[in-house]
């Protein structure tokens, strides 16, 4: 098996998969790595002839074909062997009118779970579901109901495999990219071409290919390729995406024999002998060893033939293992000379569990072997099990040809949840699970089930590209968000898969105390520093759903213990952003307790969680935090914890202390830090680490280190972050409230300013004498504070700051320091001098309640989050359309399908008002399954619009999360079936909403 890699030339003809964001152009067509056995390919391209109007009798033609080709429009709604959860559009043509049968490609019915309809020429449109898909060549069958056209006869195109020849002109009617029928010209050239190799994804082999120059674009998969006739020839598959307008089409042998078996109602028998055979020329097979003897009789028998078939790639443990090698040359089968897979194909699918006899060229030798022929169908993934947010099956055949392994194990096709590893890659094969071996799904399941909630348990694995590699990491079992343990068996007669329970998750182990001592920190001059190590935590935070517009999963950082005795650990809100979550806290290095969120700030980008501290048996101590300032030059001691989470130190000076100004995230708002003061050193580890402090020599900590979220990068398309110092004294007022028992009340004035110099002041007509005023009161900044932007409140009040505004006083205290402004959190009403348009004023500023805006309640609707817009939102936005807002989506749900983003809001269902989640739930529960419904929306930018979906309760049920501090996950979970209510807690048999930016979650640390 070679083992380079030609440059990335192939492409499917599946249009290409959405990824990233809405602001991401939709991709033509998807470039694949190829694996090109297939030496004589360049020289055999052929240019087209001009090919002027078509004749009268290609119109004839084209006019019948297209009546029977069809636009595929679906979702692979979740990871699958090797397809990714997906939407895309596609092309098939109906092969049985009377049946409803339709031929397209196998990666277009995909090997998972699919959902889709198909569009007739006419613009009817029907449900369509897979009835077939081959194991190995790409094709499956789609069956719909012919009565549910009423416009148009439904006619069938004929498959004529006999008429595919050298040089006949043929015609490619297909899906243009997603948009109208198109027909493309072309000359077929090869009959003889090795199946293209699309990199590590599905790709056909076992067969050869066609080969011709049509040019034919993304979503014209499965298009039928029509002679002058009007017969099928072959069927539309993939082609070249380096410039050249080559195209491959498979030929239609199996598809027809295997409609035929549909037809009678009989099994599609598929046999294999787990070997790859490629078709290879005389003269490299005469290098193998093939004899002059062979040669001659071969080219007397099959005079137009020029290739054998040599074995290219023999699984281990298969039915050929030992038997055939790497470069055997095929001669015979049961005694029949063999140059084409269609003939071998014949008699492995009428083999199945019986024996073949083949007789192979070893290096000039003769080689005969009895091999028994395995059923297809039992190699090929027909189940999956999903448990704890991860998704497992058998290792399929497609996986196992494409490294050359053995076809068995346990593989993740969807690592999420708790088994979204350190190499987020595809590609994981189970080895153990909680020091259990796991050989095989069954095992995988019952090792499962005596998982408890909440476990950490151990688990080794290896990936298919390094199986030299034994890896080992422990994970976190969640069985409360992802309560059920589900079993889905593909149904051929329905097209749906099936859902069983498996089992009811086992209760959590009590934790018990445990013991444990902190590391020295060697190389300090002050003891006191050192000893700042016992008041640091590892947390890790892991969000079942995204809420809020944040864009990761999981995220990790360090934590400060404030509070030994009560177990309080203040964080960035950039780790722990709301509280539907698990949180981690890892104490030493060795003991592992959970954590629970008791204050979120609005503003100031810290969380404060809490542990049990009777289960800590460490010397833990709390953080002293310094109730002065920190002064820009002052010299401190920097401590942080790098990327992989080792602590560094050193000792540094404050270079700035300034009112940071984090831009927006335009694409997706979410939390930001605002109105707080930052802090930057004169160190480069304070880019290398995201969590830290600055610390006085006695010990005292002077601010926090912490990550802040920021904009995204539009070159990069990931989220810039921000590492900046926060004073402490700016908590000390919620942390004695919180030692005491007490929750923050907070109040907040709703806006959000940034520093000016004086010479902007004095042109937006602040007077000489508040300039001077200023010079006098803040000698290390001169500056005062304008209103940026205002955050949208639902109730507005009539005396409020606008844009513009320039704040003087608040309580009569000249404000020139952005910590000032923290005098808002404890006042209802504050008295303000301000200059608005040159004139000076008062006004009486009411704040608002910082308890209202946190997200408390949340519902997942075909595929999408939707929850109140959350604070970010009403940050950026100057108008509230409604209070129902798509923060998330998920890949190959409806509302990726249909086009329901992100910072959507719904303002109606079926033309009824939806002004909040209520009445929301109310209308969408009402709508009977798989039928559609219309969504007015509102786009962020203020652009209405109309979209049509159908619903789908089977793959993406309706689900609604409350905050409920009495239930277990403090989140109580409510499911609607058939649009009754069912009361419950956790998450269960929801699929995981990805980021549509595709970035991968931030890992923790095992």
């Amino acid at each position: 098996m070679e083992s380079g890699r030609a440059p990335k030339h192939l492409r499917s003809s599946l249009n290409g998969k959405q990824s990233a964001g809405d602001n991401t152009p939709d991709v033509e067509a998807e470039d694949f790595d190829m694996r090109d056995h297939d030496h004589a390919e360049e020289i055999s391209l052929q240019a087209l002839p001009a090919l002027g109007p078509d004749s009268q009798e290609w119109q004839a033609t084209i006019e019948n074909v297209v009546r029977n080709v069809v636009s595929i429009r679906f979702c692979q709604t979740c990871s699958f062997d090797t397809d990714p959860a997906l939407n895309s559009e596609a092309t098939g043509f109906v092969v049985d009118a009377e049946r409803g049968y339709i031929l397209t490609n196998r990666h277009v019915v995909g090997s998972g779970p699919f959902w889709g309809y198909c569009i007739f020429d006419n613009h009817e449109e029907v449900d369509a579901y897979p009835v077939y898909r081959d194991p190995v060549h790409d094709f499956g069958i789609l069956k719909f109901d012919p009565k549910a056209i009423k416009y148009m006869p439904v006619r069938a195109l004929p498959l004529r495999p006999d008429l595919a020849k050298v040089g006949i002109e043929i015609r490619v009617v297909g899906n243009d990219a997603g948009e109208k029928l198109s027909i493309l010209s072309g000359v077929i050239s090869r009959l003889d071409r090795n199946a293209p190799e699309y990199g590590e994804g599905y790709s056909d082999f076992n067969t050869s290919y066609y080969q011709a120059s049509a040019a034919a674009s993304g979503g014209s998969s499965g298009s039928p390729v029509v002679d002058i006739d009007g017969f099928a020839v072959a069927l539309q598959a993939g082609g070249r995406a380096d410039g050249a307008s080559t195209d491959y089409f498979l030929p239609l042998d199996r598809p027809l024999r295997a409609l035929k078996c549909l037809q009678e109602g009989k099994p599609i028998t598929r046999g294999d002998i787990q070997c790859q055979f490629l078709l290879k020329p005389f003269d490299e097979c005469r290098r193998l060893g093939l004899t002059p003897h062979w040669e001659a009789e071969m080219r007397q028998r099959f005079p137009k033939e020029t290739n054998m078939l040599v074995a290219e790639i023999v699984l281990p443990e298969g039915p050929s293992h030992n038997k055939i090698e790497e470069g055997d040359v095929l001669v015979k089968v049961n005694g029949e000379l063999i140059t084409q897979f269609t003939v071998l194909d014949d008699i492995m699918d009428s083999s199945v569990g019986s024996t073949v006899k083949l007789l192979l060229q070893r290096g000039g030798e003769d080689i005969e072997v009895e091999i028994e022929v395995g059923d297809l169908h039992k190699i090929t993934p027909d189940r999956f099990v999903s448990v704890a947010g991860g998704s497992f099956h058998t290792l399929s055949y497609q996986q196992a040809r494409l490294y050359g392994v053995a076809c068995k194990g346990v593989y993740i096709c969807e690592a999420t949840g708790s088994f979204r590893f350190d190499n987020t890659d595809n590609g994981i094969l189970i080895q153990t699970l909680d020091h259990k071996k796991v050989p095989d799904l069954e095992t995988f399941i019952e090792v499962a089930k005596t998982i408890p909630d909440k476990a950490r348990v151990v688990v080794t694995y290896k990936h298919l590209r390094d199986l030299h590699t034994l890896n080992t990491t422990v994970i976190y079992i969640d069985r409360h968000w992802a309560s059920k343990m589900k079993l889905a068996v593909r149904n051929d007669e329905t097209g749906l898969w099936d859902f069983t329970d498996l089992a009811d998750p086992l209760p959590p182990v009590p934790p018990v105390p445990r013991k444990a001592s902190f590391i020295q920190l060697e190389h300090t001059s002050h003891p006191a520093v050192a000893e700042l190590v016992k008041s640091f935590v590892h947390v890790n935070c892991t969000m079942p759903n995204k809420l809020d517009g944040f864009p990761k999963n999981r995220k990790w950082g360090m934590g400060l213990v404030i509070d030994a005795d009560k177990g309080l650990v203040v964080i960035s809100r950039a780790i722990v952003p709301y509280d539907l979550c698990d949180i981690s806290i890892t104490i030493a290095d060795s003991i592992v307790v959970e954590g629970k969120v008791v204050f979120l700030h609005p503003l100031q980008n810290y969380a404060i969680i809490q542990y049990d501290p009777t289960l800590v048996q460490a010397p833990v101590q709390s953080a002293k935090l310094s109730t002065a300032t920190i002064t820009q030059g002052a010299s401190t001691y920097f401590i942080g914890y790098n990327r992989i989470g080792r602590v560094v130190h050193t000792a540094t000076s404050v270079t700035e202390i300034f009112a940071v100004a984090i831009p927006a995230n335009s694409g997706a708002p979410r939390y930001r830090a605002v109105n707080v003061d930052a802090i930057t050193v004169d160190t480069s580890l304070s880019g290398q680490c995201g969590s830290g402090v600055l610390v006085a020599p006695d010990g005292t900590v002077q601010a926090l280190w912490l990550t802040y979220l920021g904009e995204r990068n539009p070159s990069t398309h990931r989220d810039e972050e921000y590492h900046l110092g926060l004073a402490t004294p700016t908590l000390l007022p919620v942390v004695s409230q919180i030692q005491k028992g007490i929750t923050p009340k907070l109040r907040m004035l709703s806006v959000e300013f940034r520093s000016i110099a004086m010479s902007q002041a004095r042109l937006m007509g602040v007077s000489e004498e508040w300039i001077e005023q200023v010079s006098k009161v803040n000698t290390s900044h001169h500056q005062l504070f304008m209103v940026t932007k205002r955050t949208f409140e639902r109730n507005e009040a009539e005396e409020a700051l606008l844009e513009g505004d320039i704040l003087l006083t608040l309580n009569e205290k000249l404000i020139t320091r952005i910590s000032e402004l923290d005098v808002m959190y404890d006042n209802e009403f504050l008295d303000a001098a301000i200059v608005r348009d040159c004139k000076e004023m008062r006004i009486r500023l009411p704040t608002v309640a910082a308890d209202d805006v946190e997200t408390d309640r949340a519902v997942s609707f075909c595929g999408a989050i939707l929850h109140r817009p959350h604070h970010a939102v009403r940050q950026q936005i100057s108008k509230l359309f409604s209070e129902v807002y798509v923060s998330a989506r998920t890949r190959g749900s409806p509302a990726y399908q249909y086009g329901l983003a992100p910072t959507n809001f719904i303002t109606h269902v079926n033309n009824k008002p939806t002004p909040d989640l209520e009445s929301f739930i109310q209308a969408v529960t009402a709508i009977p399954d798989n039928t559609y419904f219309r969504l007015k929306a509102m786009t962020f930018d203020s652009v209405p619009w109309v979209v049509t979906m159908k619903k789908n309760e089977h793959y993406f049920p309706t689900v609604e999360w409350n905050k409920d501090p009495s239930a277990e996950c403090g989140w109580r979970r409510v499911t609607y079936e058939a649009g009754k209510k069912i009361d419950g807690e956790g998450a269960e048999g929801v699929p995981t909403v990805t980021a549509d930016t595709g970035e991968p979650d931030d890992l923790p640390l095992a």
